[in-house]
């Protein structure tokens, strides 16, 4: 049985897609942007299996993060080009599968570039991994820093969504700075 998301706030499920280490990280975001941790982990699948047993390990460890906590929205990381096709191959295909299990669950989903939510959780689009964990860490009022990078970067992806106003019924808030320069930014891209 799922828990339930504090009183008035949205849970989001992050996703930072991957084939051997799948970042998992469920948030409760308030309207008024304040945000609780609800759950952080990682899906591993082992390197050496057949990559269908492998995605099926994804999918599995997906849902049961679903049945567990109940969110609201899925948000993953959107796969860019990157120079390792072997790495991006994987990515794409875990990235799939998020969004198959979210369809499958009959829940709305998005997608949000690493640079979208660097800028969104740290207010610089070219954020190392340390500061993203720094940030995602004092965010939730987290003693430590989220371990591994995966499960920090999962854990920013949903906090991303979350405050950029979430799904349809979610209460809206105003964007941050940097998510404004970076929402312009976009909408010039698509001119």
């Amino acid at each position: 049985m799922a828990s339930q998301p504090a009183r008035g706030a949205l849970r989001v499920l992050g996703i930072d897609p991957g084939l051997t280490r799948c970042g998992v990280g469920v948030v409760d975001v308030a309207a008024d942007r304040s945000a609780s941790l609800v759950h952080v982990g990682v899906v591993r699948s082992d390197p050496g299996a057949p990559i269908e047993v492998r995605l099926a390990v994804i999918a599995a460890g997906l849902r049961a993060v679903i049945d567990d906590f109940g969110p609201a929205v899925i948000a993953v990381e959107r796969v860019f080009a990157q120079h390792n096709r072997h790495s991006v191959m994987g990515t794409a295909q875990a990235s799939g599968i998020a969004l198959l299990v979210a369809g499958e669950r009959g829940l709305p989903a998005a997608t949000h570039t690493p640079s979208e939510v660097k800028a969104a959780v740290t207010g610089y689009g070219a954020a190392d991994k340390k500061q993203v964990q720094t940030m995602v860490a004092r965010v939730l009022r987290l003693d430590t820093l989220p371990q591994p990078a995966d499960a920090a970067d999962a854990l920013a992806i949903a906090l991303c969504h979350g405050w950029r106003g979430g799904a349809p019924s979610a209460p809206s808030s105003p964007l941050t700075p940097a998510q404004r320069a970076w929402a312009d930014a976009e909408r010039l891209t698509r001119r």
